[in-house]
């Protein structure tokens, strides 16, 4: 920037005297503007605003301390001002934002000439959600009246955003945090919003960080788009709403995707602008108290005015003007200067170029751009640079009277600047018939025998000259497609090349020659294209090409190069008119190969083919459309309308029953095939492919992927809903069976079914009978009650079922009386026995050791069991008989794994849900004493002996 050209394209308004009104006496710590007015806070509480000229209109209280931010709105002459106020309590902080409406004022005190402009709402900005901290930086988005988005950054790191009608206090608040700030360095020192369609972005500078909140997400999406931050003023926006830091080093700019352009010039940056398209920058002078006010305009990489200055405090643009406010309440005002002036200054320097940059960038209208062209043309001309002034007198056409131009050049030495033109003349559609004739002329003197052939031909031609499309258009539109072919061919642009072969010639077996000539990343490209034709008129032709590009040659692809190869689904919307050939095309292709990234996407496709009634699938229904209501409702409600046959595979609404089923067939194979029985997942989309088999009444199809899925109740829906009740028991006998994995609740589902039909079904419902009573799977007085609901079932149905159960049971009743009488028999035996042992003395008359079987003498060991040993035959504190202690152990040892199983509740319960009969799995643990409440082991576990 240092080699940058400067320039005066400002000046200083008002005769360079300019300053703050007397009337403002407090220190100024916030400025802004908008609507034609300046508001300026003040650290005594008081807001002044001044108008045009920076002549002072009124002030006004704002706050009872220092306002330390404003805002005026741009839509509506609101003023917005943050500030401190009177404490309420000592929860409540005292920093507050006021919303002030301008256009209503009230006149304060007993003094006419004082007014107040009406303060519309206060808001408390820091809440116990909200915790206080220091201010750093505050801004405003519009997004649509009344509604307003207000950022405010705090020196945390924390970001409290308000956004809703505030005026009516109808807000909501959040807060963005940037999480990467480090420690003393998370101070938000610069904000900036990003309208990008319908998001809203919010740029967010640190000293350390640049971060993008994207706000139409909830919660806002971060993302951080440097690791260096700037210092507070030190922060823009640009009129393209890009952020604007300064670093010492440089200035770089933000976009919603990165860092953008980085302008590179040294200096600490105190202060940051945007004006109209040209950066403000005020520069601290590191060899003394001054500071520049450089005015930059990027475009053109010149300095349109730079001054030197006091100690700025304040930056504002409006009135058209750009002023500073300074420390000591000075002013400068510097407005640009009309573009004429700046011309004149350039054109007495000869500076065309950075004249005709500076029209082109500031968006000058086309004249004008045209007449600085002309004027760079003529001094060219002056100078006998005839290349250069054509070259600028080439850009005034459309502008400037093509006769000037030809007038200068018509000299024999100058044709080939004059061919130059002319051609430029064609290529931008103003040419008239005598100027193409005086092109013409220009060849022959040229000694253009075979004019336009050499033209194009020839080495240093047109492909030189002119650009290549301009080239070929204006050959096909003479009908010289050998020539315009030739360009393309030279030119390498194929897709021009195909054009013309297609659409001009109609060649189409010439162009499938030439497609496969290209290389297969070029050739893929020209097939999407151009494949529609070339399917329209040679489908069988374009197939193959497309195999050879999707498998190698029309070979297997390898396995580390198939997903180096494009897929067919690629190449799917060049059939979009073509179903037939686009079945052909995924048929032989997936018979080459069986493995491939898009499986999926290619089994759906021939899914949505094969089960289609009308062959046609549902993405390509728009396209049959011709925007006739009439034709999306015979679509809509199923009935297939009568065209003539297509030819060559375009899509039809006729389809011959043979061919539906022969497409459903291999749509059934493909199913069956796709999914195989090691595999959990199909080869396809089962949901896509479900509700096409639903659309296309495919019933096969359905009751093959409900089965897959395990899900049987849909499986037997499918029967129910055909009424196909031969089908349907056959169905529940396969799925039925619970010996074979099956589910034996369908017979339960079957019965209610024929019990809600309305019609006899007595045949079926004997056979549903059988096996619900073999598996004993619904109690009778269920089936009675399912089975009464069908008036057309009569009492015969049941009757044999009925009776078969009743018999049972009686049958169990008798033998659970004759169990509960020989278990009273066992329990008085066993309590007699007891009273026995407990009351009467035992005698015991054993003459052997039962362990020796030798004579028993004293000393001897007697037990209640009857069992009697030698003291000897005994171990040491033997207590327990020796042959009955095993068992004894045993009863023990069950009865403390019960007691622990007793714990497991979650055993328990499922023991109860899997059990047919719930009952006697209760009483089961009952009967084991695993239930009922226990006393403590008591330590009885041994018999008394002698």
């Amino acid at each position: 920037m240092y080699q940058w050209r400067k320039f005066e394209f400002f000046e200083e308004k008002y005769g360079g005297k300019f300053k703050v009104p007397d009337e403002i006496t407090g220190e100024i710590k916030c400025c802004s503007s908008g609507r034609g007015k300046v508001s300026i806070g003040c650290d005594d509480g008081n807001v002044s605003i001044l108008d045009r000229g920076f002549k002072f209109n009124y002030a006004f209280q704002a706050h009872s301390s220092s306002v330390l931010f404003l805002q005026q709105l741009k839509q509506r002459n609101y003023l917005l001002t943050i500030g401190q106020d009177e404490q309420i309590s000592p929860q409540a902080s005292a920093m507050c934002l006021k919303v002030f409406d301008l256009d209503k004022t009230q006149m304060e005190g007993t003094s006419t000439s004082t007014s107040v402009p009406d303060c519309v709402q206060i808001l408390r900005i820091f809440t116990n959600q909200f915790p206080e901290a220091k201010i750093t930086s505050f801004l405003v988005l519009e997004e649509a009246p009344p509604i307003l988005l207000i950022a405010i950054g705090l020196d945390n790191g924390s970001i409290y955003c308000i956004k809703g009608d505030i005026a009516r206090e109808r807000i909501t608040r959040f807060t963005l945090r940037v999480e990467n700030a480090s420690a003393g360095h998370a101070a938000i020192t610069g904000l900036g919003f990003r309208n990008d369609g319908p998001d809203v972005l919010l740029f967010a500078a640190t000293p350390s960080s640049i971060s993008l909140f994207n706000l139409q997400y909830q919660p806002a999406k971060r993302q951080t788009l440097d690791q260096i931050g700037c210092n507070t003023k030190s922060v823009a926006m640009s009129d393209r709403s890009e952020l604007i830091i300064g670093r010492p080093e440089a200035v770089y700019f933000y976009e919603d995707d990165g860092r953008g352009p980085c302008w590179a010039f040294e200096g600490e940056k105190r202060f940051l602008g945007w004006f109209r398209g040209y950066l403000l920058c005020v520069i601290a002078d590191q060899r003394s108290t001054k500071n520049t006010f450089n005015i930059y305009d990027l475009k053109n990489k010149l300095i349109a005015h730079s001054a030197t200055v006091n100690e700025v405090s304040h930056m504002l643009c409006e009135w058209g003007n750009i002023i500073l406010i300074m420390a000591d309440k000075s002013a400068i005002c510097v407005g640009e200067k009309d573009m004429e002036s700046k011309l004149d200054v350039l054109f007495k320097k000869n500076l065309y170029s950075v004249a005709i940059n500076l029209v082109q960038t500031q968006q000058a209208d086309a004249a004008a751009t045209a007449e600085v062209l002309r004027k760079y043309g003529d001094h060219l001309y002056s100078k006998q640079e005839y290349d250069q002034a054509m070259a600028q007198y080439i850009h005034t056409i459309g502008h400037l009277e093509p006769s000037f131009v030809i007038q200068k050049f018509l000299d024999a030495q100058r044709i080939h600047n004059l061919t130059n033109y002319l051609e430029n003349l064609h290529e931008k559609g103003l040419a008239s018939k005598d100027h193409t004739t005086l092109l013409l002329n220009c060849y022959t003197k040229l000694k253009d025998v075979d004019k336009l052939n050499y033209f194009i031909k020839s080495e240093d031609g047109g492909e030189h000259k002119f650009d290549v499309e301009t080239v070929i258009r204006v050959c096909r539109a003479a009908n010289y497609h050998e020539h315009a072919m030739y360009v393309a061919k030279k030119a390498g642009r194929h897709e021009l090349y195909l054009k013309i072969l297609l659409e001009d010639l109609g060649r189409y077996d010439e162009a499938l020659q030439y497609i496969s000539s290209l290389d297969p990343s070029q050739a893929g490209v020209t097939v999407k294209e151009y494949g529609k034709i070339l399917i329209e008129h040679k489908p069988r032709e374009t197939i193959l090409i497309l195999l050879k590009l999707c498998t190698e040659d029309g070979k297997p692809a390898k396995k580390g190069t198939l997903s180096m190869l494009p897929s067919p689904v690629d190449f799917l919307n060049i059939f979009v008119h073509h179903p037939r050939s686009l079945m052909d095309f995924l048929e032989k292709y997936t018979d080459r190969v069986k493995d491939t990234p898009a499986q999926v996407e290619i089994h759906n496709t021939l899914l949505e083919l094969y089960l289609s009634y009308d062959l046609a699938f549902p993405s390509m229904s728009q396209y049959s459309f011709n925007g006739d209501l009439g034709d999306k409702e015979t679509i809509s409600s199923g009935v297939t309308a009568v065209s003539k046959p297509s030819s060559n595979g375009k899509l039809s609404l006729s389809d011959d029953e043979k061919g539906r089923a022969i497409r459903r067939e291999k749509g059934l194979r493909l199913l069956q095939s796709a999914w195989p029985s090691d595999q959990e997942n199909p080869l396809y989309d089962v949901d896509l492919v479900i509700i096409l088999c639903e659309m296309n009444a495919f019933r096969e199809g359905l009751l093959f992927l409900y089965e897959k899925m395990k899900l049987y109740k849909e499986v037997i829906a499918c029967y129910m809903q055909a009424h196909d009740h031969e089908g349907l028991i056959a169905c529940c006998k396969r799925l039925g069976d619970s010996g074979k994995g099956g589910d034996p609740a369908l017979w339960a589902d079957v019965l209610k079914y024929f019990g809600e039909l309305g019609e006899d079904c007595s045949r079926e419902v004997r056979e549903v009978l059988k096996y619900i009573e073999r598996d004993d799977i619904l109690p009778p007085i269920v089936v009675l009650q399912t089975l009464s609901q069908n008036p057309c079932l009569t009492l015969s149905v049941i009757k044999d079922y009925i009776a078969r159960k009743l018999e049972q049971e009686s049958k169990l009743i008798e033998e659970d009386r004759l169990a509960v009488e020989k278990y009273q028999e066992d329990t008085s035996a066993m309590r007699k026995e007891i009273e026995d042992l407990r009351t009467n003395a035992r005698i015991f008359q054993l003459s052997k050791c039962s362990t020796c079987n030798f004579t028993l003498d004293l000393p001897a060991v007697h037990f209640m069991c009857m069992h009697s040993y030698h003291l000897r035959c005994l171990g040491d504190n033997e207590k327990e008989c020796p042959e009955c202690a095993p068992e004894y152990m045993s009863v023990l040892e069950m009865k403390r794994s019960l007691e622990q199983n007793s714990k497991d509740q979650d055993q328990f319960f499922q023991k109860v849900k899997n059990s047919k009969d719930g009952f006697s799995v209760i009483a089961d643990y009952f009967g084991k004493g695993i239930i009922s409440k226990t006393k403590p082991n008591e330590d009885s576990s041994s018999d008394s002996g002698f």
